[in-house]
């Protein structure tokens, strides 16, 4: 089914009525508040505090990041969040570091910056763990830089500093950790892997985007938190998202590094070209300075006291959330989660967990399907966030009466036809049309991404990118009604 969509009108409309229409457009999006969302979004709960970021955001709506001399605003702002940020990792005011438009930039640039301070290095390579975010691989294709993904401990789910070390070479130019990992909630042992690298001479960069904003306020709340930031030797930079546990918009990351030197690597400048002299500290040239803004008010309405109110309540939530799973018979928690981040597996073979994801979506709870991936199991994500403490106890509710309902369905695998006529085909070869028109087959509809899941975690990992990326593709063309 196709759905026409007009264009650009032919005379303005009111405000009111497009902001009716974003409504209506958005009524079948995942909430953004509340938990029960446990991927994508990060809620306070703290309505003044979405106020002054929003107001804050619409202050700055206009100003370009592209030239800090035209606005000097920009640099006494990203030097304030960059400086508190630093302050909690292990650095202070005077640390370099770089805002970035989220996580996956801030890795990029990481690892632009360990390639290009090693220009004698023709095939420049990094050495990561097997559950190191896809950023790293996104980085690596767009850079071109060669990723080694090395095995992890198969019960604990963290990097194995031995191995992380002999997968080094000569054309080694990073070696990297999580903390944690975005899958399993866990943090890598990070100060025997950046020891390690210093030893051979080679930075180490800490991927905290998702856990650097955090750890320390579950530190503080009584968590054993691994010792993972910039005051750990060898550790020469570090990835840390304010958008997620820092609570403010999207939009916002720092990248933080240990010298200038690798800040200045990172860096672009062209003054080659006939027009202005560029030089960008992103990967983006103009840019709004909402998200920038928009993350300093956050920090500041917030202050030190919300953010350890919110690290407690999560950590609470995670606790009993951990409890909880326990007591489900066919479920488990996969590996000893450092964060507030958990993956629940299946114990039970009878238990498909891509259709448990779509069960408790039909009950109001959005679970992130991960597939399973070298050697490492398929499971559902959870993050919890400052919110989650108050529907907790009906989040294991939900899956202790969507858990029965699934076993009595029992497993499903994926349609064999299919699975061979994806073997037999070449994708680049089959338009839109003809792909869009497979997807039934696969059992893919509205709320229901078990079979499309299902059928991903069946095919080997390249193959899976390249229906993946067909997927998307059918997703923004006229094929399938996404109205």
């Amino acid at each position: 089914m196709t759905t026409a969509h007009p264009g650009l009108p032919p005379t303005g409309r009111p405000a009111d009525e497009l902001l009716a229409e974003l409504r209506a457009l958005t009524a079948g999006d995942l909430p953004t508040r509340g938990g029960h969302t446990t991927a994508y979004t990060y809620d306070a709960g703290r309505p003044e505090v979405r106020e002054a970021a929003e107001r804050a955001y619409l202050a700055m709506l206009e100003v370009n990041g592209l030239d800090p001399t035209a606005f000097p605003s920009i640099v006494a702002l990203e030097r304030r969040v960059v400086g508190a940020v630093a302050a909690r990792l292990g650095g202070d005011d005077s640390t370099p570091g770089i805002f970035t438009s989220g996580g996956t930039e801030s890795i990029m640039l990481a690892v632009k910056a360990a390639r290009d301070i090693r220009p004698e290095i023709a095939e420049p390579e990094i050495v990561v763990p097997a559950t190191a975010h896809a950023a790293f691989f996104k980085a690596g294709r767009y850079l071109k830089v060669k990723v080694v993904a090395v095995p992890v401990d198969p019960e604990t789910f963290r990097a194995v500093p031995a191995t992380m070390a002999a997968a080094c070479t000569e054309r080694t130019v990073l070696v990297v950790a999580s903390a944690p990992s975005y899958a399993h909630g866990v943090v890598d042992p990070v100060a025997e892997i950046a020891a390690e690298a210093a030893r051979r001479g080679l930075p180490c960069h800490v991927d905290a985007c998702v856990g650097g904003w955090l750890l320390p306020w579950l530190a503080e709340a009584g968590a054993a938190v691994p010792e993972f930031d910039l005051s750990v030797p060898g550790v020469t930079s570090l990835s840390c998202d304010l958008h997620k546990f820092g609570y403010t918009p999207k939009g916002a990351s720092v990248l933080l590094f240990r010298d200038r030197p690798m800040r200045l690597a990172a860096y672009f400048a062209c003054a080659q070209w006939p027009g202005y002299p560029v030089v960008n500290s992103t990967v983006q040239s103009s840019k709004g300075a909402g998200p920038l803004a928009a993350a300093w008010a956050t920090l500041q309405a917030l202050g030190a006291d919300g953010y350890r109110e919110l690290g407690r309540a999560a950590l609470t939530a995670t606790r009993r959330l951990i409890a909880g799973i326990a007591d489900i018979d066919g479920l488990r928690v996969l590996g000893t989660p450092d964060a507030t981040l958990v993956a629940i597996g299946a114990d039970d073979p009878s238990l498909d967990l891509f259709d448990l994801a779509d069960e408790t979506r039909a009950h109001g709870w959005f679970l992130q399907p991960q597939l399973s991936v070298a050697g490492l199991p398929a499971s559902l994500h959870l993050t919890l966030t400052g919110v989650s403490e108050q529907g907790v106890d009906d989040l294991l509710a939900t899956l202790r009466t969507a858990v029965p309902a699934v076993r009595e369905r029992g497993p499903a695998a994926p349609p064999t036809e299919l699975l061979a006529l994806l073997d037999q085909f070449d994708l680049a070869d089959l338009d839109d049309a003809t792909f869009a028109a497979l997807l039934p087959a696969a059992g893919f509809g509205p709320s229901r991404m078990a079979g499309v899941n299902r059928l991903l975690d069946a095919l080997p990992p390249q193959l899976r990118d390249q229906l993946a990326t067909r997927f998307l593709s059918v997703l923004y063309g006229p094929y399938l009604d996404a109205s």
